[in-house]
């Protein structure tokens, strides 16, 4: 199991408020699948990139809009903090903390 895998429970910060989802990492070498689950639905990871500590991905939303979601983030320890770009509602933070 690679440093990165896992089920962090995240808040994003975005225009709505805050976000709180779960956010499942599960690596193969140099890249990842996953889910984003939260209020909006669960959300497959697009082109998931693993670059040590460093995920890279893309989410395509459909509710309340369709969006492509631009994500990075980086992991540390059980720490995990990112972006989230948002089209033209700019970029959302988020942070999380792996499940035990």
């Amino acid at each position: 199991m690679a440093s990165v895998d896992g089920a962090y429970d995240c808040v994003a910060k975005t225009p709505m408020g805050d976000q709180k989802g779960v956010f499942t990492v599960v690596s193969s070498g140099d890249r990842f699948n996953g889910t984003f689950a939260g209020m909006m639905g669960s959300l497959d990871v697009v082109d998931g990139k693993v670059d040590g500590g460093k995920l890279t991905w893309k989410m395509e939303m459909t509710m309340p809009m369709p969006m492509t979601l631009e994500c990075e983030a980086e992991v540390t320890g059980d720490a995990i903090v990112g972006t989230m770009q948002l089209g033209a509602f700019g970029a959302s933070a988020f942070n999380g903390t792996r499940r035990a």
